[in-house]
């Protein structure tokens, strides 16, 4: 019984490796200047909304910026998504946007389905040619940046987290202050 668990862990292990390995081959390869960490310059990028406008992080200066690189096929990113609604929710008149920056190259087809079904009211922009995920080296999902009013990096999250947690919230609610 041992041995099957090993052998079948070994086979996903070996089929998630091919599937990633095929589904960024496509992509153009954009090298990264570095990957960004915090205090740094946040990348500025330009990424197309679900409803089709054009966004920037430039033209978001002066407010505190959530940037979140996600993709449907990965659990934890979808299981965060409630908490992010909820501080987006918590922060409503205060200087805060949320980007969740879809990075997966059929993104246009799938996260139309995937927002009929867990409906959200934060931006989600489509990063189907990894021009964002390059610029902050992302391969990680979901990571996250909390940028500053200034455009600085504050904060640099892999992994999900419970976006909603009171201390999450005022964290936030402080920045958006100074």
């Amino acid at each position: 019984m041992r041995r099957l668990v090993l052998i079948v862990v070994v086979i996903l292990l070996v089929c998630g490796s091919v599937y990633l390995g095929t589904a960024s081959s496509s992509r153009p390869s954009y090298e990264p200047v570095k990957i960004v960490d915090m205090g740094d310059q946040a990348p500025d990028f330009l990424l197309e909304d679900t409803a089709g406008n054009k966004v920037s992080l430039a033209s978001l200066r002066g407010k505190v910026v959530l940037v979140n690189f996600w993709a449907t096929w990965c659990p934890p990113c979808r299981a965060e998504m409630p908490s992010m609604e909820k501080l987006n929710e918590a922060m409503a008149g205060e200087d805060f946007v949320m980007l969740a920056i879809n990075v997966e190259e059929n993104g246009r087809s799938v996260v139309p389905e995937f927002l009929n079904k867990s409906p959200h009211k934060f931006s989600v922009l489509y990063d189907d040619q990894g021009i964002a995920q390059n610029l902050y080296g992302v391969y990680k999902f979901p990571e996250s940046y909390v940028i500053r009013k200034d455009g600085i990096i504050d904060d640099k999250i892999i992994g999900a987290i419970d976006w909603a947690h009171p201390t999450t919230i005022e964290y936030f609610k402080e920045l958006a202050k100074g």
